[in-house]
């Protein structure tokens, strides 16, 4: 079976920007329930494509303003917030972000130390290290990417209270509305976008949810919740199954 196929090959409408819807959506429900106010915050964003621009989008679009925002080709920052349609835009037409009139170009390396509440490293695995996640003054990293923070990151952003997402479940979005492409294939019935994102939006809330509840369950980290409950379940079922395995 192969997903994210052309709309007119038996594709599914919202595949392309689901990774980013639900990034978006595990951000809201754990920024929640850890008291981390959206309205107003300060988004830093690594990376402008199908992730880090629909997770942008949707965050500004509820009150964050996205401060800094980075790719291959520039490191831009805007204190009062970078508006999102124009950089798409401009984006569109000159195939990178360098240049753009809205926002001015700092160091690359700058973007780790500027003053910012969520942090979404949606680009390149292996971007937190030790050293950076030392120095780091968000209380919220959503990892968009695969991967994006070393080990021995993880360990001090959990010692000064950083809350992580991990990509295993923050980015999953998109895996998600893959399955939706193939029961729609499957049954040949098709749903429109607006019902593909409120299904997704449903499943990535629940699973969220139950993530940061196991976490405090078990005082550990997001990344150890979720896969205790991974385990969890896959011991559940092949309890259940028995000599049944089908």
């Amino acid at each position: 079976m192969v997903t994210g196929k052309p709309i007119h090959l038996g594709g599914s409408l919202g595949r392309e920007k689901a990774t980013g819807r639900g990034v978006f959506v595990t951000g809201r429900e754990v920024a929640r329930r850890s008291g981390i106010e959206i309205e107003g915050a300060k988004v830093a964003l690594q990376g402008f494509g199908n992730v880090g621009s629909e997770a942008a989008r949707l965050f500004a679009g509820v009150g964050a303003r996205i401060v800094v925002i980075q790719d291959h080709t520039a490191t831009l920052y805007n204190e009062g917030g970078i508006d999102m349609a124009a950089l798409t835009a401009w984006q569109a037409e000159n195939k990178q972000i360098a240049g753009f009139p809205g926002a001015r170009e700092i160091d690359k390396e700058a973007f780790w130390t500027t003053p910012m509440d969520i942090l979404i490293p949606a680009a390149l695995e292996g971007q937190i290290t030790r050293e950076r996640a030392e120095t780091l003054s968000c209380k919220l990293v959503l990892e968009g990417a695969n991967g994006p923070t070393y080990p021995e990151a993880d360990d001090v952003l959990a010692e000064r209270g950083i809350v992580v997402v991990p990509d295993v479940i923050c980015n999953a979005g998109g895996v998600t509305v893959s399955y939706f492409e193939w029961v729609q294939d499957m049954a040949s019935f098709f749903w429109s976008e607006e019902e593909i994102n409120a299904k997704m939006d449903r499943i990535m809330t629940d699973a969220i949810v139950h993530v940061y509840e196991k976490a405090v369950e078990k005082a550990c980290s997001l990344r150890t919740a979720a896969y205790i409950v991974a385990c969890e379940r896959i011991l559940m079922a092949r309890k259940d199954r028995g000599i049944y395995p089908g």
